[in-house]
């Protein structure tokens, strides 16, 4: 794939002009094992780009152009994150750079580039635990009612039935924002009431399909094959963009702006986003008595402790509970 620009390494204003051709190939090489074997996503494969050639920017800087990852130590990378926590960088920031580096040098050492990994040598950042904010049942359930409504009028949106299904299946199937606009016609198994979904690194899994979504695509379907035809123009993607650019596929930044657009509309936060109805699902389903490892399964967790953290949501009830019940809380 094509090797980004350099970026900017020094500061925000200074640029690095050295660059070492053997380590930017073996960041586009690496680009390229996580695209066609490993099916990391485009905003994955954006991401780690950036993140390498900034560092190997700033190796070059050090070393000079004939550097070669051998001659990287641990020292020379808590330099790097020195540079990025002066530049103002967040933890959060700094903690994904390294994140970057550490699996770019798992790779080298498999492929013999280097004996051992120099970024296992470097602390990863404490990082605060920000619980993610997610609506209430109740509210959940007006926001959707209300864009149901919208259907009939009521601050109609430039394709209501489309957009009921992008909540209803955010919401209702807990699936990632890249899973809904990836989703085909054909990954809808009315049979078996789900959904075939494809998931991180390509891999599949099966979500139940409630009857609040499945209608919500019924409904949908009509009027994309009437938008369809009208354009005389064939697509296998369930969620269509409205002016069918390009493939016609609806994409996970259009999603985005829809989820916050109609969330503010209903009353929801400013920041509520797709992953914030993911959220959402999780910790409900929690908080309703689902199992912990079935809700991994349907969100698609390949960690149990990713699923753990929504445990931590639902302390409040934990709380009342017990206030509630023993006889020293009252």
């Amino acid at each position: 794939m094509r090797v980004a620009k350099p970026q900017l390494v020094k500061s925000s204003e200074e640029k690095i002009a050295v660059r070492s051709a053997e380590l930017d190939h073996l960041v586009a090489e690496y680009m390229r094992i996580l695209s066609t074997e490993r099916g990391a996503s485009e905003h994955t494969l954006r991401a780690y780009e950036r993140e390498l050639l900034r560092f190997t920017g700033f190796v070059a800087d050090r070393l000079g152009a004939s550097a070669l990852p051998a001659q990287v130590e641990h020292t020379l990378i808590r330099e790097y994150l020195g540079l990025l926590y002066g530049e103002g960088l967040a933890k959060s920031s700094v903690a994904r750079a390294l994140a970057s580096i550490r699996s770019w040098f798992r790779w080298l050492a498999r492929q013999g580039q280097v004996e051992l990994n120099p970024a296992r040598l470097v602390a990863t950042p404490k990082l605060p635990k920000h619980l993610p904010r997610v609506p209430g049942i109740e509210q959940m359930q007006q926001a959707l009612d209300g864009v149901q409504a919208s259907i009939d009028g009521d601050e109609a949106t430039v394709w209501p039935e489309r957009d009921v299904v992008i909540f209803e299946l955010l919401y209702g199937s807990g699936i990632r924002n890249a899973e809904l606009v990836g989703l085909n016609l054909d990954d809808v198994q009315w049979a078996n009431e789900c959904l075939l979904v494809r998931g991180k690194g390509r891999k599949q899994r099966y979500v139940p399909l409630g009857d609040a979504a499945a209608a919500a695509i019924r409904a949908y379907l009509p009027t994309r094959a009437k938008k369809l035809a009208s354009a005389q123009k064939n697509s296998q993607a369930l969620m269509l963009n409205a002016r069918l650019q390009g493939n016609g596929r609806l994409t996970t930044r259009s999603v985005g702006r829809i989820v916050k657009q109609i969330a503010m509309r209903r009353g929801l936060s400013s920041d509520v986003h797709p992953h914030t109805l993911r959220h959402a699902f999780g910790t409900h389903m929690l908080e309703e008595g689902a199992d912990l490892r079935a809700i991994q399964e349907m969100l698609g967790h390949a960690r149990l402790s990713t699923t753990q953290r929504y445990t931590h949501l639902t302390v409040g009830q934990v709380a009342a509970v017990y206030d509630r019940t023993h006889p020293r809380a009252k």
